[in-house]
Protein backbone atom coordinates (compact mmCIF):
# COMPACT_ATOMS: atom_id res chain seq x y z
CA UNK A 1 0.00 0.00 0.00
CA UNK A 2 2.79 2.38 0.54
CA UNK A 3 3.56 2.73 -3.40
CA UNK A 4 -0.10 4.06 -3.56
CA UNK A 5 0.18 2.82 -6.91
CA UNK A 6 -3.29 1.14 -8.87
CA UNK A 7 -3.22 -2.38 -10.33
CA UNK A 8 -1.77 -2.64 -13.69
CA UNK A 9 -4.50 -4.32 -15.32
CA UNK A 10 -6.23 -1.42 -14.40
CA UNK A 11 -3.52 1.80 -15.01
CA UNK A 12 -6.04 3.42 -17.68
CA UNK A 13 -9.73 2.85 -18.57
CA UNK A 14 -10.65 2.69 -21.88
CA UNK A 15 -13.14 5.09 -21.72
CA UNK A 16 -9.96 7.26 -22.29
CA UNK A 17 -9.79 6.50 -25.89
CA UNK A 18 -13.92 7.70 -26.23
CA UNK A 19 -13.51 10.82 -25.67
CA UNK A 20 -13.55 14.12 -27.75
CA UNK A 21 -10.73 16.17 -26.81
CA UNK A 22 -12.12 19.05 -28.88
CA UNK A 23 -15.88 18.79 -26.84
CA UNK A 24 -14.95 21.10 -23.58
CA UNK A 25 -17.76 22.60 -21.42
CA UNK A 26 -16.91 26.02 -23.03
CA UNK A 27 -17.97 25.13 -26.60
CA UNK A 28 -20.92 23.05 -26.02
CA UNK A 29 -24.33 24.18 -24.71
CA UNK A 30 -25.42 20.64 -23.33
CA UNK A 31 -22.30 20.96 -21.24
CA UNK A 32 -22.47 24.38 -20.24
CA UNK A 33 -26.35 23.45 -19.11
CA UNK A 34 -25.50 20.47 -17.19
CA UNK A 35 -22.25 22.30 -15.14
CA UNK A 36 -24.59 25.31 -14.27
CA UNK A 37 -27.10 22.94 -12.88
CA UNK A 38 -24.13 20.98 -10.67
CA UNK A 39 -22.81 24.92 -9.51
CA UNK A 40 -26.66 25.32 -8.16
CA UNK A 41 -25.30 22.10 -5.94
CA UNK A 42 -22.02 22.97 -5.35
CA UNK A 43 -22.75 26.00 -3.55
CA UNK A 44 -24.34 24.00 -0.70
CA UNK A 45 -20.86 23.94 0.76
CA UNK A 46 -20.90 27.60 0.93
CA UNK A 47 -23.27 27.46 3.66
CA UNK A 48 -21.05 25.47 5.87
CA UNK A 49 -17.86 28.12 5.32
CA UNK A 50 -20.64 31.24 5.48
CA UNK A 51 -21.41 29.79 9.11
CA UNK A 52 -17.27 29.39 10.26
CA UNK A 53 -16.84 32.66 9.36
CA UNK A 54 -19.82 34.22 10.72
CA UNK A 55 -19.16 32.73 14.26
CA UNK A 56 -15.51 34.34 13.28
CA UNK A 57 -17.05 37.29 12.57
CA UNK A 58 -19.85 37.71 15.26
CA UNK A 59 -16.95 37.16 17.69
CA UNK A 60 -15.65 40.61 16.97
CA UNK A 61 -18.82 42.42 17.01
CA UNK A 62 -19.51 43.85 20.38
CA UNK A 63 -23.09 43.87 19.22
CA UNK A 64 -23.62 40.27 18.92
CA UNK A 65 -21.66 40.02 22.26
CA UNK A 66 -23.41 42.40 24.63
CA UNK A 67 -26.72 40.59 23.18
CA UNK A 68 -25.67 37.02 24.42
CA UNK A 69 -24.03 38.96 27.16
CA UNK A 70 -20.55 38.32 26.59
CA UNK A 71 -20.22 34.56 26.72
CA UNK A 72 -17.71 32.54 28.52
CA UNK A 73 -14.67 30.43 26.83
CA UNK A 74 -17.37 27.26 27.82
CA UNK A 75 -20.51 28.45 26.25
CA UNK A 76 -18.94 30.06 23.39
CA UNK A 77 -17.71 26.47 22.21
CA UNK A 78 -21.19 25.40 22.72
CA UNK A 79 -22.47 27.93 20.53
CA UNK A 80 -19.99 27.05 17.84
CA UNK A 81 -20.66 23.67 18.51
CA UNK A 82 -24.39 22.76 18.31
CA UNK A 83 -24.71 23.28 14.88
CA UNK A 84 -22.79 19.84 14.63
CA UNK A 85 -24.59 18.65 17.42
CA UNK A 86 -28.19 19.16 15.23
CA UNK A 87 -26.38 17.86 12.05
CA UNK A 88 -25.51 14.18 14.24
CA UNK A 89 -28.84 13.69 14.54
CA UNK A 90 -29.83 14.15 11.07
CA UNK A 91 -27.20 11.05 10.06
CA UNK A 92 -28.99 8.56 11.35
CA UNK A 93 -31.66 9.45 8.23
CA UNK A 94 -29.76 11.11 5.44
CA UNK A 95 -28.71 8.10 3.50
CA UNK A 96 -32.09 6.71 3.83
CA UNK A 97 -33.47 9.93 2.04
CA UNK A 98 -30.51 9.91 -0.30
CA UNK A 99 -31.16 6.64 -1.30
CA UNK A 100 -34.22 6.43 -0.54
CA UNK A 101 -36.63 9.61 -2.90
CA UNK A 102 -33.29 10.82 -4.78
CA UNK A 103 -30.21 13.14 -4.77
CA UNK A 104 -32.41 16.04 -6.10
CA UNK A 105 -35.26 16.06 -3.50
CA UNK A 106 -33.14 15.12 -0.60
CA UNK A 107 -31.07 18.54 -0.94
CA UNK A 108 -34.72 20.15 -1.34
CA UNK A 109 -35.44 18.88 1.60
CA UNK A 110 -31.98 19.84 3.71
CA UNK A 111 -32.30 23.89 2.05
CA UNK A 112 -35.67 23.87 2.81
CA UNK A 113 -34.67 23.23 6.64
CA UNK A 114 -31.97 25.44 6.11
CA UNK A 115 -34.29 28.58 5.05
CA UNK A 116 -36.31 28.04 8.31
CA UNK A 117 -33.45 28.01 10.84
CA UNK A 118 -32.09 31.37 9.50
CA UNK A 119 -35.15 32.85 9.51
CA UNK A 120 -35.05 31.83 12.98
CA UNK A 121 -31.57 32.55 13.64
CA UNK A 122 -32.36 36.38 12.40
CA UNK A 123 -35.08 36.62 14.12
CA UNK A 124 -33.36 35.13 17.60
CA UNK A 125 -34.40 37.03 21.25
CA UNK A 126 -32.84 34.80 23.26
CA UNK A 127 -29.63 32.65 23.53
CA UNK A 128 -32.05 29.31 23.38
CA UNK A 129 -33.88 30.29 21.05
CA UNK A 130 -30.09 31.13 18.39
CA UNK A 131 -29.27 28.25 20.11
CA UNK A 132 -31.85 26.13 18.82
CA UNK A 133 -31.64 28.07 15.01
CA UNK A 134 -28.19 26.58 14.67
CA UNK A 135 -29.19 23.21 15.83
CA UNK A 136 -31.81 23.00 13.10
CA UNK A 137 -29.34 24.84 10.60
CA UNK A 138 -27.02 21.66 11.39
CA UNK A 139 -30.05 19.45 10.83
CA UNK A 140 -30.77 20.73 7.62
CA UNK A 141 -27.27 20.68 6.38
CA UNK A 142 -27.07 17.17 6.72
CA UNK A 143 -29.50 16.24 4.27
CA UNK A 144 -28.08 18.91 2.08
CA UNK A 145 -24.39 18.14 2.43
CA UNK A 146 -25.10 14.70 1.90
CA UNK A 147 -27.23 14.61 -1.26
CA UNK A 148 -25.69 17.50 -2.82
CA UNK A 149 -22.23 15.53 -3.46
CA UNK A 150 -23.22 12.50 -4.81
CA UNK A 151 -25.13 14.09 -7.56
CA UNK A 152 -22.30 16.49 -8.72
CA UNK A 153 -19.96 13.29 -8.87
CA UNK A 154 -23.02 11.17 -10.66
CA UNK A 155 -23.60 13.81 -12.95
CA UNK A 156 -20.79 15.10 -14.18
CA UNK A 157 -18.95 14.31 -17.68
CA UNK A 158 -16.35 12.26 -17.50
CA UNK A 159 -13.16 14.54 -17.35
CA UNK A 160 -14.77 16.83 -15.65
CA UNK A 161 -16.06 14.68 -12.53
CA UNK A 162 -12.73 14.86 -10.59
CA UNK A 163 -12.76 18.87 -10.92
CA UNK A 164 -16.63 19.60 -10.17
CA UNK A 165 -16.68 17.11 -7.14
CA UNK A 166 -13.33 18.69 -5.87
CA UNK A 167 -14.79 22.31 -6.17
CA UNK A 168 -17.50 21.26 -4.13
CA UNK A 169 -15.90 21.09 -0.40
CA UNK A 170 -13.24 24.23 -2.30
CA UNK A 171 -16.45 26.03 -2.36
CA UNK A 172 -16.69 26.27 1.80
CA UNK A 173 -14.41 29.36 0.86
CA UNK A 174 -16.76 31.03 -1.08
CA UNK A 175 -19.68 31.10 1.74
CA UNK A 176 -16.65 32.60 4.42
CA UNK A 177 -15.83 35.25 1.77
CA UNK A 178 -19.27 36.28 1.29
CA UNK A 179 -20.11 35.52 4.98
CA UNK A 180 -16.64 38.56 5.54
CA UNK A 181 -18.03 40.85 3.27
CA UNK A 182 -21.45 40.90 5.28
CA UNK A 183 -19.99 42.54 8.35
CA UNK A 184 -20.67 45.99 8.57
CA UNK A 185 -18.26 48.65 9.83
CA UNK A 186 -18.74 51.19 11.73
CA UNK A 187 -17.00 54.20 12.43
CA UNK A 188 -14.16 52.84 14.79
CA UNK A 189 -13.87 49.71 12.31
CA UNK A 190 -13.61 51.54 9.01
CA UNK A 191 -11.43 49.25 6.29
CA UNK A 192 -8.57 50.82 4.91
CA UNK A 193 -9.30 52.52 1.91
CA UNK A 194 -6.85 50.22 -0.49
CA UNK A 195 -8.55 47.19 0.75
CA UNK A 196 -12.02 48.11 0.15
CA UNK A 197 -13.58 46.49 -3.27
CA UNK A 198 -17.27 46.75 -4.27
CA UNK A 199 -18.16 44.03 -2.40
CA UNK A 200 -16.54 45.50 0.99
CA UNK A 201 -17.97 49.01 0.33
CA UNK A 202 -21.47 47.19 -0.65
CA UNK A 203 -21.71 45.26 2.19
CA UNK A 204 -19.29 47.04 5.05
CA UNK A 205 -19.40 50.95 4.79
CA UNK A 206 -22.71 51.60 5.77
CA UNK A 207 -23.14 51.97 9.92
CA UNK A 208 -25.55 50.05 11.54
CA UNK A 209 -25.18 50.68 15.14
CA UNK A 210 -27.99 48.00 16.26
CA UNK A 211 -28.69 44.43 16.70
CA UNK A 212 -28.50 44.13 13.21
CA UNK A 213 -25.33 44.27 12.81
CA UNK A 214 -25.18 40.87 13.71
CA UNK A 215 -29.10 39.87 12.49
CA UNK A 216 -27.47 40.77 8.78
CA UNK A 217 -25.08 38.50 8.33
CA UNK A 218 -27.61 35.49 9.62
CA UNK A 219 -29.66 36.58 7.30
CA UNK A 220 -27.85 36.03 4.36
CA UNK A 221 -26.43 32.55 5.32
CA UNK A 222 -29.75 31.35 3.95
CA UNK A 223 -29.00 33.20 0.33
CA UNK A 224 -28.12 29.86 -0.76
CA UNK A 225 -30.28 27.49 0.27
CA UNK A 226 -33.77 30.09 -1.07
CA UNK A 227 -31.61 29.61 -4.28
CA UNK A 228 -32.03 25.60 -4.32
CA UNK A 229 -35.70 25.50 -2.82
CA UNK A 230 -36.96 27.41 -6.16
CA UNK A 231 -34.39 25.28 -8.54
CA UNK A 232 -33.10 21.89 -7.40
CA UNK A 233 -36.24 20.00 -8.23
CA UNK A 234 -35.53 21.15 -11.98
CA UNK A 235 -32.36 19.99 -12.30
CA UNK A 236 -31.22 16.27 -13.63
CA UNK A 237 -31.41 13.51 -11.12
CA UNK A 238 -28.47 11.07 -11.15
CA UNK A 239 -28.20 8.39 -13.66
CA UNK A 240 -26.81 5.54 -11.40
CA UNK A 241 -29.96 6.35 -8.87
CA UNK A 242 -31.99 6.18 -11.90
CA UNK A 243 -30.78 2.73 -13.02
CA UNK A 244 -30.51 1.45 -9.17
CA UNK A 245 -34.67 1.75 -9.27
CA UNK A 246 -35.24 0.28 -12.38
CA UNK A 247 -36.19 3.26 -14.12
CA UNK A 248 -33.01 3.10 -17.49
CA UNK A 249 -35.06 4.77 -20.19
CA UNK A 250 -35.02 8.14 -17.78
CA UNK A 251 -30.96 7.06 -17.26
CA UNK A 252 -30.18 6.58 -20.19
CA UNK A 253 -32.38 9.66 -21.75
CA UNK A 254 -30.61 12.23 -19.02
CA UNK A 255 -26.61 10.87 -20.33
CA UNK A 256 -27.64 10.50 -23.73
CA UNK A 257 -29.21 14.32 -23.64
CA UNK A 258 -26.25 16.13 -21.64
CA UNK A 259 -23.29 13.64 -22.37
CA UNK A 260 -23.90 12.93 -25.95
CA UNK A 261 -25.95 16.58 -27.05
CA UNK A 262 -29.28 14.42 -27.17
CA UNK A 263 -28.53 11.87 -29.40
CA UNK A 264 -30.87 9.13 -28.49
CA UNK A 265 -31.42 7.78 -31.48
CA UNK A 266 -28.74 5.69 -31.63
CA UNK A 267 -29.57 3.53 -28.36
CA UNK A 268 -33.13 2.67 -30.48
CA UNK A 269 -31.14 2.49 -33.67
CA UNK A 270 -27.84 1.42 -32.62
CA UNK A 271 -27.96 -1.51 -35.21
CA UNK A 272 -28.58 0.57 -38.05
CA UNK A 273 -25.58 3.07 -36.87
CA UNK A 274 -23.08 -0.51 -36.92
CA UNK A 275 -24.23 -1.59 -39.92
CA UNK A 276 -23.41 1.84 -41.68
CA UNK A 277 -20.48 2.20 -39.03
CA UNK A 278 -20.64 5.75 -38.31
CA UNK A 279 -21.80 5.45 -35.20
CA UNK A 280 -20.50 9.02 -33.12
CA UNK A 281 -17.73 9.09 -30.61
CA UNK A 282 -19.76 11.10 -27.95
CA UNK A 283 -22.83 8.25 -28.43
CA UNK A 284 -19.96 5.82 -27.79
CA UNK A 285 -19.10 7.48 -24.42
CA UNK A 286 -22.76 7.31 -23.33
CA UNK A 287 -23.30 3.67 -24.83
CA UNK A 288 -19.87 3.01 -22.04
CA UNK A 289 -20.83 5.06 -19.02
CA UNK A 290 -24.85 3.18 -19.23
CA UNK A 291 -23.85 -0.50 -19.29
CA UNK A 292 -20.31 0.48 -16.72
CA UNK A 293 -23.50 1.49 -14.81
CA UNK A 294 -25.60 -1.43 -14.90
CA UNK A 295 -22.81 -3.71 -14.19
CA UNK A 296 -21.36 -2.43 -11.45
CA UNK A 297 -25.08 -2.13 -9.83
CA UNK A 298 -25.42 -5.72 -10.58
CA UNK A 299 -21.89 -6.42 -9.13
CA UNK A 300 -22.49 -4.68 -6.43
CA UNK A 301 -25.52 -6.64 -5.42
CA UNK A 302 -24.89 -10.09 -6.64
CA UNK A 303 -21.28 -10.58 -5.80
CA UNK A 304 -19.78 -7.79 -3.47
CA UNK A 305 -23.56 -7.62 -1.42
CA UNK A 306 -22.83 -3.75 -1.12
CA UNK A 307 -25.82 -3.74 0.99
CA UNK A 308 -27.02 -2.33 4.43
CA UNK A 309 -24.45 -0.91 7.30
CA UNK A 310 -22.67 -3.75 7.95
CA UNK A 311 -21.07 -4.41 4.26
CA UNK A 312 -19.02 -1.16 5.24
CA UNK A 313 -16.54 -3.28 7.17
CA UNK A 314 -17.32 -6.86 5.17
CA UNK A 315 -15.01 -7.09 2.88
CA UNK A 316 -10.74 -6.07 2.92
CA UNK A 317 -11.44 -3.81 0.09
CA UNK A 318 -14.80 -2.02 1.74
CA UNK A 319 -12.77 -2.23 5.28
CA UNK A 320 -9.63 -0.19 3.89
CA UNK A 321 -12.14 2.32 2.19
CA UNK A 322 -13.07 2.92 5.92
CA UNK A 323 -10.29 3.18 7.27
CA UNK A 324 -9.28 6.13 4.67
CA UNK A 325 -12.48 8.04 4.85
CA UNK A 326 -12.29 7.59 8.84
CA UNK A 327 -8.74 8.83 8.68
CA UNK A 328 -9.49 12.17 6.32
CA UNK A 329 -12.33 12.93 8.20
CA UNK A 330 -10.54 13.22 11.42
CA UNK A 331 -7.52 14.91 9.61
CA UNK A 332 -9.68 17.36 7.93
CA UNK A 333 -10.74 18.90 11.28
CA UNK A 334 -7.39 18.07 13.47
CA UNK A 335 -4.85 19.65 11.12
CA UNK A 336 -5.11 22.92 13.47
CA UNK A 337 -6.97 24.75 11.41
CA UNK A 338 -9.84 24.73 13.73
CA UNK A 339 -8.07 27.17 15.11
CA UNK A 340 -8.26 29.84 11.90
CA UNK A 341 -11.71 28.29 10.88
CA UNK A 342 -13.42 29.28 14.07
CA UNK A 343 -11.22 30.96 16.69
CA UNK A 344 -9.30 33.51 14.19
CA UNK A 345 -9.73 36.50 17.01
CA UNK A 346 -8.35 35.01 19.93
CA UNK A 347 -5.25 34.02 18.11
CA UNK A 348 -4.84 37.53 16.53
CA UNK A 349 -5.90 38.81 20.34
CA UNK A 350 -2.41 36.87 21.48
CA UNK A 351 -0.22 37.86 18.86
CA UNK A 352 -1.34 41.33 19.84
CA UNK A 353 -3.76 41.95 16.84
CA UNK A 354 -6.68 43.09 19.10
CA UNK A 355 -8.44 45.86 16.50
CA UNK A 356 -11.23 44.35 15.33
CA UNK A 357 -11.18 45.95 11.95
CA UNK A 358 -7.71 44.37 11.32
CA UNK A 359 -9.14 41.02 12.72
CA UNK A 360 -12.25 41.45 10.01
CA UNK A 361 -9.16 42.50 7.17
CA UNK A 362 -7.46 39.27 8.08
CA UNK A 363 -10.12 36.94 7.96
CA UNK A 364 -11.63 38.67 4.67
CA UNK A 365 -8.39 38.62 3.16
CA UNK A 366 -7.11 34.44 4.52
CA UNK A 367 -10.66 33.57 3.01
CA UNK A 368 -9.60 34.72 -0.26
CA UNK A 369 -6.23 33.79 -0.28
CA UNK A 370 -7.51 30.32 0.64
CA UNK A 371 -9.76 30.11 -1.69
CA UNK A 372 -7.86 30.73 -4.78
CA UNK A 373 -5.25 27.97 -3.63
CA UNK A 374 -8.32 25.80 -3.54
CA UNK A 375 -9.71 25.98 -6.99
CA UNK A 376 -5.93 25.61 -8.29
CA UNK A 377 -5.91 22.43 -6.54
CA UNK A 378 -9.07 21.59 -7.69
CA UNK A 379 -8.28 22.47 -11.60
CA UNK A 380 -5.21 20.29 -11.17
CA UNK A 381 -6.31 16.86 -9.35
CA UNK A 382 -6.63 14.97 -12.61
CA UNK A 383 -2.51 15.90 -13.50
CA UNK A 384 -1.14 16.51 -10.22
CA UNK A 385 -3.11 13.35 -8.49
CA UNK A 386 -5.06 12.43 -5.08
CA UNK A 387 -1.77 11.04 -3.49
CA UNK A 388 0.53 13.92 -4.29
CA UNK A 389 -1.24 16.70 -3.54
CA UNK A 390 -1.84 14.71 0.20
CA UNK A 391 1.53 14.09 1.15
CA UNK A 392 2.53 18.00 -0.16
CA UNK A 393 -0.37 19.03 2.21
CA UNK A 394 0.47 17.27 5.16
CA UNK A 395 4.27 17.66 4.85
CA UNK A 396 3.88 21.71 4.21
CA UNK A 397 1.47 22.19 7.09
CA UNK A 398 3.80 20.41 9.41
CA UNK A 399 6.27 22.81 8.70
CA UNK A 400 4.50 25.96 8.49
CA UNK A 401 2.68 24.70 11.79
CA UNK A 402 5.73 24.36 13.68
CA UNK A 403 7.02 27.74 12.30
CA UNK A 404 4.21 29.57 13.51
CA UNK A 405 4.98 27.88 16.97
CA UNK A 406 8.34 28.94 16.95
CA UNK A 407 7.25 32.54 16.33
CA UNK A 408 4.25 32.69 18.64
CA UNK A 409 6.75 31.27 21.89
CA UNK A 410 9.07 34.17 20.26
CA UNK A 411 6.16 36.80 20.35
CA UNK A 412 4.70 35.16 24.22
CA UNK A 413 7.66 35.62 25.74
CA UNK A 414 10.38 38.41 24.48
CA UNK A 415 7.26 40.61 22.86
CA UNK A 416 8.70 40.53 19.40
CA UNK A 417 6.60 42.65 17.25
CA UNK A 418 7.92 41.39 14.02
CA UNK A 419 7.67 37.90 15.41
CA UNK A 420 3.98 38.27 15.61
CA UNK A 421 3.89 39.53 11.98
CA UNK A 422 5.61 36.26 11.34
CA UNK A 423 2.69 34.46 12.71
CA UNK A 424 0.30 35.53 10.33
CA UNK A 425 2.66 34.96 7.32
CA UNK A 426 2.68 31.52 8.29
CA UNK A 427 -0.87 31.47 8.95
CA UNK A 428 -1.19 32.50 5.49
CA UNK A 429 1.45 29.93 4.33
CA UNK A 430 -0.31 26.63 6.17
CA UNK A 431 -4.04 27.84 5.09
CA UNK A 432 -2.52 27.53 1.60
CA UNK A 433 -0.76 24.21 2.41
CA UNK A 434 -4.23 23.15 3.72
CA UNK A 435 -6.17 23.86 0.48
CA UNK A 436 -4.04 21.89 -1.72
CA UNK A 437 -5.62 19.07 -0.63
CA UNK A 438 -7.72 18.68 2.38
CA UNK A 439 -10.24 21.64 0.94
CA UNK A 440 -10.64 19.98 -2.57
CA UNK A 441 -10.24 16.13 -2.05
CA UNK A 442 -11.96 14.90 1.09
CA UNK A 443 -15.08 14.77 -0.17
CA UNK A 444 -14.22 13.74 -4.12
CA UNK A 445 -11.77 11.43 -2.73
CA UNK A 446 -14.57 10.25 -0.46
CA UNK A 447 -17.60 9.73 -2.56
CA UNK A 448 -15.15 8.62 -5.82
CA UNK A 449 -13.79 5.45 -3.92
CA UNK A 450 -17.22 4.26 -2.51
CA UNK A 451 -19.53 2.09 -4.81
CA UNK A 452 -22.71 3.06 -5.78
CA UNK A 453 -24.78 1.02 -3.00
CA UNK A 454 -22.68 2.16 0.02
CA UNK A 455 -21.90 6.08 -1.17
CA UNK A 456 -24.56 7.44 0.49
CA UNK A 457 -24.18 5.50 3.64
CA UNK A 458 -19.87 6.22 3.56
CA UNK A 459 -20.13 9.78 2.68
CA UNK A 460 -22.36 9.74 6.05
CA UNK A 461 -19.92 8.19 8.23
CA UNK A 462 -17.51 10.65 6.79
CA UNK A 463 -19.58 13.52 7.70
CA UNK A 464 -20.55 12.05 10.99
CA UNK A 465 -16.94 11.86 12.04
CA UNK A 466 -16.70 15.07 10.80
CA UNK A 467 -18.95 16.65 13.22
CA UNK A 468 -17.67 14.66 16.14
CA UNK A 469 -14.50 16.30 15.26
CA UNK A 470 -15.51 19.62 15.17
CA UNK A 471 -17.53 19.20 18.62
CA UNK A 472 -14.17 18.24 20.45
CA UNK A 473 -12.40 21.22 18.25
CA UNK A 474 -14.85 23.64 19.07
CA UNK A 475 -14.89 22.93 23.21
CA UNK A 476 -11.72 21.74 23.85
CA UNK A 477 -9.59 25.24 21.15
CA UNK A 478 -10.65 27.76 23.00
CA UNK A 479 -9.74 26.32 26.15
CA UNK A 480 -6.69 25.03 25.69
CA UNK A 481 -5.49 27.63 23.47
CA UNK A 482 -6.16 30.44 26.45
CA UNK A 483 -4.56 27.44 29.21
CA UNK A 484 -1.57 26.67 27.11
CA UNK A 485 -0.66 29.69 24.40
CA UNK A 486 1.45 28.83 21.62
CA UNK A 487 2.34 25.24 23.30
CA UNK A 488 -1.06 24.15 22.02
CA UNK A 489 0.57 24.25 18.89
CA UNK A 490 3.23 21.96 19.64
CA UNK A 491 0.30 19.48 19.61
CA UNK A 492 -0.97 19.91 16.50
CA UNK A 493 2.83 19.78 15.15
CA UNK A 494 3.00 15.94 16.30
CA UNK A 495 -0.02 15.43 15.03
CA UNK A 496 0.71 16.48 11.42
CA UNK A 497 3.51 14.02 11.24
CA UNK A 498 1.77 11.69 12.12
CA UNK A 499 -0.98 12.21 9.16
CA UNK A 500 1.93 12.59 6.99
CA UNK A 501 2.87 9.07 8.07
CA UNK A 502 -0.79 7.69 7.70
CA UNK A 503 -1.32 9.40 4.22
CA UNK A 504 2.09 7.71 2.74
CA UNK A 505 1.39 4.12 3.63
CA UNK A 506 -2.47 4.66 2.65
CA UNK A 507 -3.47 6.86 0.12
CA UNK A 508 -3.75 5.51 -3.12
CA UNK A 509 -4.01 7.19 -6.58
CA UNK A 510 -7.57 7.03 -8.31
CA UNK A 511 -6.84 9.72 -11.19
CA UNK A 512 -8.04 8.55 -15.00
CA UNK A 513 -10.98 6.41 -14.43
CA UNK A 514 -14.75 6.14 -14.71
CA UNK A 515 -16.38 6.31 -11.24
CA UNK A 516 -17.33 2.55 -11.36
CA UNK A 517 -13.33 1.36 -12.36
CA UNK A 518 -12.28 2.57 -8.94
CA UNK A 519 -13.57 -0.37 -7.30
CA UNK A 520 -10.43 -2.21 -8.72
CA UNK A 521 -8.02 -0.04 -6.66
CA UNK A 522 -9.63 -1.56 -3.44
CA UNK A 523 -11.32 -4.87 -4.51
CA UNK A 524 -8.77 -6.17 -6.70
CA UNK A 525 -8.23 -6.69 -9.91
CA UNK A 526 -11.29 -9.77 -10.53
CA UNK A 527 -13.85 -6.99 -9.68
CA UNK A 528 -13.01 -4.18 -12.65
CA UNK A 529 -12.72 -7.68 -14.60
CA UNK A 530 -16.28 -8.92 -13.16
CA UNK A 531 -17.40 -5.24 -14.15
CA UNK A 532 -15.83 -5.31 -17.69
CA UNK A 533 -17.22 -8.35 -18.66
CA UNK A 534 -20.76 -7.48 -17.19
CA UNK A 535 -20.84 -4.45 -19.21
CA UNK A 536 -19.87 -6.49 -22.25
CA UNK A 537 -22.33 -8.75 -21.70
CA UNK A 538 -25.23 -6.02 -21.03
CA UNK A 539 -24.02 -4.53 -24.65
CA UNK A 540 -24.23 -8.17 -26.21
CA UNK A 541 -27.62 -8.79 -25.20
CA UNK A 542 -28.85 -4.89 -26.21
CA UNK A 543 -27.73 -5.85 -29.82
CA UNK A 544 -29.29 -9.27 -30.17
CA UNK A 545 -32.88 -7.79 -28.49
CA UNK A 546 -31.95 -5.13 -31.22
CA UNK A 547 -31.58 -7.27 -33.87
CA UNK A 548 -34.62 -9.29 -32.94
CA UNK A 549 -36.67 -6.10 -33.24
CA UNK A 550 -34.92 -5.24 -36.44
CA UNK A 551 -35.29 -8.53 -38.26
CA UNK A 552 -38.95 -8.74 -37.09
CA UNK A 553 -39.71 -5.22 -38.30
CA UNK A 554 -37.99 -5.98 -41.80
CA UNK A 555 -40.00 -9.25 -42.00
CA UNK A 556 -43.11 -7.35 -41.21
Amino acid sequence: MGSGAPPAAVQATSLAYLIDPTRKWYNNRRLITLNAWIVLLLITSSTTGYDGSMMNGLQSLTQWESTFNYPSAGNLGLLNAIQNIGALAGYPFAPYLSDGVGRRRAVWFGAAIMCIATALQTATQSVGMFIGARFLIGFGNTFAANAAPMLVTELSYPTYRAPLTSLYNSLWYSGAIMCVYSFPTFDEYQLPATFVSAAWTTFGSFRINDTWAWRLPSLLQGVPSVIQVLLVLFAPESPRWLVSKGREAEALRMLAYYHADGNEYVFTHKLRYRRTKILPAKTLVVQFEFSEIKAALEFDRTVAANIGWKSLIATPGNRKRMRIIIAIAFFSQWSGNGLLSYYLSKVLNQIGITNASTQLLINGVLQIWSFIWALYSSYTVNSLGRRFLFLASAGLMMLFYMAQAICFAEYAQHGTAAAGHAVIAFIFLFSSAYALAFSPLVISYTVEILPFNLRAKGLCIFNFVVSLALIFNQYVNPIALAALGWKYYLVYVCWLACEFVFLWFFIVETKDRTLEETAALFDGEDAINQITHRAAAHDVHEDVSLEKRSTGQENA
